[in-house]
């Protein structure tokens, strides 16, 4: 079942995710994007092979509290790889939690972990 398919050109974000070791596509998402906010699970092709993924929708509250532009930041499993430039697509198939700042990175990776879990559990 698919909640809402997002696609547009991956684009530079603060390497963070790259540093947690759970690296993430990110997208500007368009002002008309009516998708709503929070942690998915998803799917994406990347040259003819699908993948399984984690989406966060929304503003990165742990990163820049005061951050209002939203955007998506993909981790797609198993995915290594320059996507920069390219444009995917990514069907966000069930949304898993609601989005949430958190205390620190490392609570934030611990999160990211579950998620990853989550989603290769619940195929």
């Amino acid at each position: 079942m698919t909640v809402s398919k997002i696609d547009g050109i991956v684009i530079a974000g603060n390497r963070i995710g790259r540093q947690l070791g759970v690296p993430t596509a990110n997208i500007a998402l368009d002002q008309s994007d009516n998708t709503e906010n929070g942690v998915y699970a998803a799917r994406t092709t990347i040259n003819g092979k699908e993948y399984d993924a984690v989406a966060n929708i929304g503003c990165k509250p742990t990163i820049d509290h005061n951050y209002t532009k939203r955007g998506a930041e993909i981790h797609i499993i198993g995915w290594s790889g320059d996507l920069y430039g390219q444009t995917i697509e990514v069907e966000l198939t069930q949304k898993i939690r609601e989005e949430q700042r958190f205390d620190s990175l490392e609570a934030l990776k611990q999160q990211i972990e579950a998620d990853i879990e989550y989603v290769l559990n619940n195929k």
